[in-house]
């Protein structure tokens, strides 16, 4: 299976708390639902189109918690999100869990080194392991360059505080933007799915004057 993360995001790309006020609280964030002024039948068609992709979802314990407690509570048999994560593989990284409380069915829960329970599961038969929100864990997948495509739909706002999808300290990368599906949306917001290419070094260059004219040189 490939690896996919998928999620919302900022100007200044934050990802705490997109969808309600006390949705993420920790750190004393309190601008919790800034995604929510921009939702529409658009967003919710993108937001389905990656759904139509999974076999089986990767949660960190606090989204597992928060998705837990939401999505099986919707129960309309025509809600393509709910029908997917009901009843697909669910798999949720966590020491703490017992199996009793991961009773989001059906649900594994992970109890080893992360990156090395991810590369068993991405070798299992299926489309896509899906991961949506979990920051904590993004940010191991990227440090371990386990992660095939990012799925972002950036918002036009700047939060100004709060988890961001890359914090200080990630490992460099480029990307190349996966034109079929990279589009502006009605609103201004922008979804954008990438393909990760060199890891753990971005190129660069200079402007330059050559003969009274301005020169790109890249290294």
């Amino acid at each position: 299976m490939l690896l996919s993360v998928n999620i919302f995001v900022s100007l200044d790309g934050v990802v705490q708390g997109p969808g309600a006020p006390d949705e993420d609280r920790s750190g004393g964030f309190d601008r919790g639902g800034w995604l929510v002024p921009y939702a529409s039948t658009h967003t919710n068609e993108v937001v389905e189109s990656w759904f139509r992709a999974a076999d089986a979802f990767l949660f960190g314990r606090t989204s597992y918690g928060l998705l837990g407690g939401y999505w099986p509570k919707v129960t309309e048999p025509d809600n393509l999100i709910s029908t997917k994560l009901n009843t697909l593989p669910k798999y949720v990284v966590s020491s703490t869990l017992t199996d009793d409380e991961a009773d989001w069915s059906p649900t594994t829960v992970l109890r080893g080194d992360p990156a090395d329970e991810v590369r068993r599961l991405k070798e299992l038969p299926g489309r896509e392991l899906q991961v949506h929100g979990s920051w904590k864990l993004v940010q191991t997948l990227h440090q371990a360059g386990l992660v095939d495509v990012y799925r972002l739909l950036q918002y036009p706002v700047v939060v100004g505080t709060g988890k961001r999808l890359f914090p200080d300290g990630s490992t460099p990368t480029t990307f190349a933007t996966v034109e079929e599906s990279t589009r502006v949306l009605p609103g201004g917001v922008v979804s954008l799915t990438l393909d990760p290419r060199s890891f753990g070094a971005i190129s660069a260059g200079a402007y330059t004057v050559d003969e009274g004219r301005s020169t790109t040189v890249l290294d």
